[in-house]
């Protein structure tokens, strides 16, 4: 007797049609909102990387603003009186040091060609290192039609200037609002999710608060005291362009992870090296002697209250922030793996380390078996 497949009815052979081409429909839409999305961020990448920017400096700024507000301050005056200190402490510094900065500028930008000259002159003789002066007089003398080339794209640089204080009044209207508003922000957040997991968001947020603005308070202190202590120092060693040069290594060396030590230390150095190599070697030799003492002796109790970063750590999350958000990403990479670290540790459970040689190979501080390092 010969079998036959049963064959489904016509109207299950429909539905299941029905169900391909919708899902068929649905994948499509789902893809061009991706692409969409996708897109979206692409074009408002900038915007977002001035968001994030304006809120840890927001968390920067709300201790202070709290500290006011439990005085009796609204919210709204402690922002705005911190911004009107803030400004003022810009405008007297600017006032105090701007004159005297944009002269030394000027002059170092004048100087270059003889610099150049000097620095050739030098490797050539000492070092039998043979540069030849026509490219260097040919090099430095393009010094004038650079200057010229800037003056004729006037209009360029002033699109340039506009785009900037469009950015900068930006930041400052988002970290205002931030920091004035943190408490509804968090409300806000924390009436989308359930108690528990309220408590757990606002631990994280307090860690984020607390690093961030440890994180600036500390650096801060540090550019003072490095751009203060390297004016005296390159005074007396006649390095020219001293006050200039100081305020470079105070915020280079601070605010620039790991690399930034050494990205400030090279323009004194070949500055000095054109009054002469004794000078050089003298600068060097004090940049690397101040960075020992401010590692080991200024740092530490200055970064008590914040969470310590490995420098290659530091080095890596710098480069990824740069890579992924340009120059701001250096800026943000300590503080934001200064959070996630805090966080993660508040969460994790840590156990005692075994006694053995490897762990106590890298165990410094004499504490416990866990990797310290300063802060980058």
């Amino acid at each position: 007797m010969s079998r036959h497949r049963a064959e489904p009815p016509a109207d299950s052979r429909a539905e299941f049609a029905w169900r391909v081409r919708e899902t068929a429909v649905v994948a499509v839409l789902a893809v061009l909102v991706l692409l969409t999305l996708l897109w979206a961020l692409e074009q408002l990448r900038g915007l977002l990387v001035l968001v994030v920017f304006s809120l840890f400096l927001g968390f920067a700024l709300e201790p202070a603003v709290d500290r006011l507000a439990r005085r009796g301050w609204s919210r709204g005056q402690a922002t705005t009186a911190i911004y009107l200190v803030l400004l003022v402490v810009g405008a007297a510094f600017a006032a105090i040091m701007g004159t005297l900065v944009a002269r030394q500028v000027a002059d170092l930008v004048d100087a270059l060609p003889a610099y150049s000259h000097q620095v050739a002159d030098y490797l050539e003789t000492e070092l039998g290192v043979d540069i030849s002066s026509q490219d260097v007089a040919r090099t430095a003398g393009r010094t004038s039609d650079l200057v010229g080339s800037l003056v004729g794209g006037a209009f360029g640089l002033g699109a340039t200037v506009l785009g900037v204080l469009f950015q900068v009044l930006t930041v400052a209207t988002l970290t205002f609002f931030f920091a004035k508003d943190g408490p509804l922000l968090r409300r806000s957040v924390c009436s989308l999710l359930p108690a528990p997991r309220q408590e757990e968001v606002l631990r994280a947020w307090e860690i984020a608060i607390d690093r961030t603005a440890g994180y600036v308070y500390y650096r801060s202190a540090l550019a003072v005291i490095s751009a203060v202590v390297h004016a005296i120092a390159l005074t007396v060693l006649d390095v020219p362009f001293a006050v200039t040069l100081a305020i470079w290594v105070g915020l280079v060396s601070q605010f620039i992870p790991t690399i930034g030590t050494y990205l400030a230390g090279t323009l004194p150095v070949a500055v000095a090296l054109g009054e002469s190599p004794r000078t050089a070697l003298l600068t060097l030799a004090f940049i690397v002697v101040y960075q020992q003492v401010e590692n080991y002796i200024l740092s530490p109790p200055l970064s008590a209250h914040t969470m310590r970063v490995h420098p290659a750590l530091g080095l890596v999350a710098a480069i990824a922030g740069v890579a992924l958000v340009g120059p701001i990403g250096a800026l943000l990479a300590l503080p934001v793996v200064a959070t996630a670290q805090s966080v993660v540790s508040a969460y994790l459970t840590r156990h005692e380390v075994v006694s053995n040689e490897l762990v106590d190979e890298i165990d410094d501080s004499g504490d416990d078996g866990r990797i310290e390092g300063g802060a980058a």
